[in-house]
């Protein structure tokens, strides 16, 4: 069933919330949009409203978790990641409090908010931050044990959700470790390395060279920080050619990961990247802006070919 990452983080956090009288939520008078209402439906007294004032957002969760609470923070990923940026180095990261970030309608597939509210260079704002871990989930069982791993997590965390309706890539019986590389499909000639929606494109993509007799192996990365050197150089030696695909700047973001990894070693085999080059997004509907960046499926398969 299709449905949007925000919704299974909110759905997740209102289970949250009432299992553990430790965790406090604060949103940015977006908690409609987050989600984050699903957890002040059923724990108002642990739920606050910061207002429009991302910078002040932060500080708050800043002080509370200074107070030994978990707290989950979350407003669009524009201004999560971009707006309170220096709130987070200084008041969250520097100090490593155990704040998360839970930042939604990230990427192009705002869609038709635009360029100004499309967050495509949050993943290597936040990848840049020392003691920030950075999580980008697929879909709704994903992003749920995400969010259940981060509250075990004492520490900063970055969480990167979507808008839109995502279908699933797994079921309700989802249990991979997710700070490692997973591989979701094998093949032999190949690797499809995606995160977040991109693995739903990268699956599409398998499936469409399949019929040209080139197999593929796609494999999910969620924690994109720490991430899972090991399981990325096991793909590196074990593939003639790894495509990485990320709604996302290929500047700092999954490409930027994958090719450090590979900086430090010998291997030869080409990283090539599949995101958003070095522009802004513009205003359409999801699938439409996704396609305008050549990062649907059959343009995926084009540029393969």
């Amino acid at each position: 069933m299709a449905k949007e990452t925000r919704l299974a983080y909110g759905e997740k956090l209102a289970e949250l919330i009432v299992e553990n009288p430790n965790i406090v939520v604060i949103d940015a008078d977006l908690s409609g949009s987050t989600r984050t209402s699903l957890a002040k439906k059923v724990c108002p007294e642990r739920h606050f409203n910061a207002g429009i004032a991302e910078a002040n957002l932060m500080g708050m969760a800043a002080g509370m978790a200074a107070s030994g609470k978990t707290v989950f923070a979350s407003t669009f990923a524009i201004f999560a990641a971009g707006r309170a940026f220096e709130i987070i180095r200084n008041s969250i990261c520097y100090p490593k409090l155990n704040v998360k970030v839970c930042a939604t309608h990230a990427g192009l597939t705002v869609g038709e908010d635009g360029a100004s509210h499309q967050a495509v260079e949050d993943i290597a704002l936040m990848r840049s931050v020392p003691n920030m871990q950075v999580f980008v989930p697929s879909d709704q069982y994903e992003t749920k044990a995400v969010i259940d791993y981060v509250t075990k997590v004492n520490g900063p965390c970055y969480v990167r959700l979507g808008r839109g309706k995502v279908d699933d890539v797994y079921d309700e019986n989802f249990n991979k470790d997710i700070t490692k590389v997973n591989v979701v499909k094998e093949g032999k000639d190949i690797c499809l390395l995606a995160t977040g929606l991109m693995v739903q494109e990268a699956l599409k993509v398998a499936a469409l060279l399949k019929e040209k007799n080139i197999e593929v192996t796609v494999a999910d990365i969620a924690c994109l920080k720490p991430i899972d050197e090991e399981g990325v150089l096991k793909l590196l030696n074990s593939h003639k050619k790894i495509y990485t695909l990320e709604e996302h700047s290929i500047i700092g973001g999954l490409y930027g990961a994958v090719a450090e990894i590979k900086a430090k070693t010998d291997i030869a085999t080409p990283v090539i990247p599949i995101g958003i080059e070095d522009e802004f997004g513009e205003s359409g509907q999801m699938m439409e802006v996704l396609a305008a960046y050549n990062l649907t499926a059959d343009k995926i398969v084009d540029r393969i070919k």
